[in-house]
């Protein structure tokens, strides 16, 4: 979230604040900032795919331009990736790739929320992810999915050590996965939020130091440029990685 009370901590704007509490049976089911910026994050996904559809003309519209190459850069991500397999879980990676872009770039908007910023958040989305595609891996392998952890030709004698490392840098994905979104989404807004805290007070204070204000002013707005890119970058990579995780588990080597 982008948060221009300059005084504040760049930090402030992470704050989860309860906007509605509810509790049921001891269970903290409250209404926060996040969880209304969740579903306007899906609402406004739904809404943007509604002006691209067709509407009694053979000429597409920007919104249907925008939202046919979006859905080449997907297909084109799953083709790579996954192959002709791929096709089944195309409805999934879409709406995967298409709720991060959005979350990612609500979030750029002042004086909203950027649920991606938050660890609790990536993390579960990323483990929901492993979950899912362990389970896919199951159901198409069996007992051989574990084969996963093995590579072939290993001496009997490492098999243990093999295993354990195999398995660990295994798990360690859903880590890794959740981190790197968040981690790029915080530090971003946290940047842009200093470098906007300090244009302010080389303003306020007037003088020689107003004049120079547009040094950082004009940092702040190539530094925004830059984190709009890597808002559609880290939504692109963490479907990425779910599409090569996924074909991990489909064709085991």
């Amino acid at each position: 979230m982008l948060n221009y009370n300059f005084a504040a901590s760049p930090l402030e704007q992470f704050e989860i604040v309860t906007i509605i509490p509810i509790s049921i049976a001891g269970v903290n089911l409250s209404i926060t900032n996040s969880s209304i910026f969740v579903f306007f994050t899906f609402a406004i996904a739904v809404f943007w795919l509604s002006l691209s559809f067709y509407k009694g003309s053979l000429i597409p519209t920007n919104w249907q331009l925008l939202k046919e190459m979006f859905y080449e850069i997907t297909s084109s991500m799953i083709r790579e990736n996954l192959g002709s397999k791929g096709e089944f879980y195309f409805p999934f990676i879409f709406s995967l790739h298409l709720f991060l872009l959005f979350c990612n770039l609500i979030g750029m908007v002042p004086y909203s929320f950027t649920v991606t910023s938050h660890i609790i958040f990536t993390f579960a989305l990323a483990l929901s992810v492993f979950i899912g595609v362990n389970i896919i891996g199951l159901q198409t392998h069996g007992i051989k999915f574990f084969s996963l952890f093995l590579p072939r030709g290993v001496p009997l004698v490492i098999v243990p050590l093999i295993i354990t490392i195999e398995l660990l840098s295994y798990i360690v994905k859903v880590f890794t996965l959740s981190i790197r979104l968040f981690a790029n989404m915080t530090s971003g807004h946290t940047l842009l939020k200093i470098i906007a805290g300090f244009a302010w007070t080389m303003l306020s204070a007037g003088g020689l130091l107003a004049i120079f204000h547009v040094i950082p002013l004009g940092l702040l707005v190539a530094l925004t440029g830059l984190e709009l890119a890597i808002a559609a970058l880290q939504a692109y990579v963490f479907t990425l990685l779910t599409c090569i995780y996924l074909n991990d588990v489909l064709d085991l080597h």
